[in-house]
């Protein structure tokens, strides 16, 4: 077995550029490079001042204990990897020139191959040194669920009555919804008075028009799994409402009685 020849000039080793084992450029040393440099150090030591076995064992408990503590950060790092299988997460990869890109999925299964731990997302492996975020399955959900992302205040007028029409999202994949329940001021809208038509809402003026001045909420209802229910986003103003104190007065036809007693005696 032939030995890698390494020049020593002023007691530093240099490294040979014709060697056929190259290290990074990076300023992280592991174990390996520790024991090389211990090996190095033996070899080239000072033969009139040779470093005690004292030296050594502390260097060598040295190298132990760094073995150890990669052992733990590789067994930490594989540990969380396998609780991340089912979760939603997105990864950090970058191509032959370098670009970044994210990818996100769910993971489906983890891989132990050398000591790393490796992601199967949407059918591609990921080193576990490639996760950049996990993402919580409620915030998932949430993005899914029906909403109602503009807060919108409908008019009435009773000299003028008019539909009042909306906008909903219905939600998507499994939360999706395709229809809805109302309620104004906490009564329950005939559902014959509401029409949907793509993501507009339309409620039928009729809907409207035995309430009295004011402004009132409108909760809506949808049939989604979770039954969502917003609250706090439709609310309709009620101007010139038609009461029964406008109501003009009736005839009801009552008539009158002259009650003066009449003399039926007879002179």
């Amino acid at each position: 077995m032939s030995d890698i020849v390494q020049i020593v000039k002023d007691g530093v080793v240099q490294q040979n550029s014709n060697s056929s084992t190259k290290k990074s450029s990076g300023s992280n040393l592991d174990k390996d490079a520790f024991l090389q440099l211990l090996t190095t150090q033996m070899k080239y030591q000072d033969p009139l001042n040779p470093s005690s076995n004292t030296e050594y064992v502390a260097q060598l408990a040295t190298f132990s204990q760094l073995e150890q503590i990669q052992n733990l950060s590789t067994t930490t790092a594989n540990s969380q990897a396998f609780s991340l299988v089912g979760k939603n997460v997105i990864v950090k990869t970058e191509d032959t020139a370098g670009k970044e890109s994210f990818i996100s999925g769910t993971v489906d299964f983890v891989n132990i191959s050398g000591g790393k731990a490796q992601m199967s997302i949407n059918g591609n492996m990921y080193s576990i040194d490639k996760l950049d975020s996990i993402i919580d399955d409620q915030f998932i959900k949430n993005q899914n669920l029906p909403a109602i992302s503009q807060a919108t205040e409908l008019k009435y007028d009773g000299t003028k009555p008019s539909d009042a029409t909306f906008k909903v999202d219905f939600g998507s994949g499994d939360s999706k919804a395709d229809d809805i329940a109302i309620a104004i001021n906490g009564t329950v809208v005939d559902p014959k008075l509401i029409t949907i038509s793509g993501d507009s809402v339309k409620i039928d003026k009729s809907a409207f028009k035995d309430l009295e001045n004011g402004t009132y909420k409108i909760s809506i209802a949808f049939n989604d799994p979770d039954y969502t229910v917003i609250r706090d986003k439709i609310t309709v103003k009620v101007q010139n409402a038609v009461t029964t104190d406008d109501t003009p007065p009736t005839d009801t036809g009552t008539k009158t009685t002259d009650t003066t007693p009449t003399d039926d005696s007879t002179k």
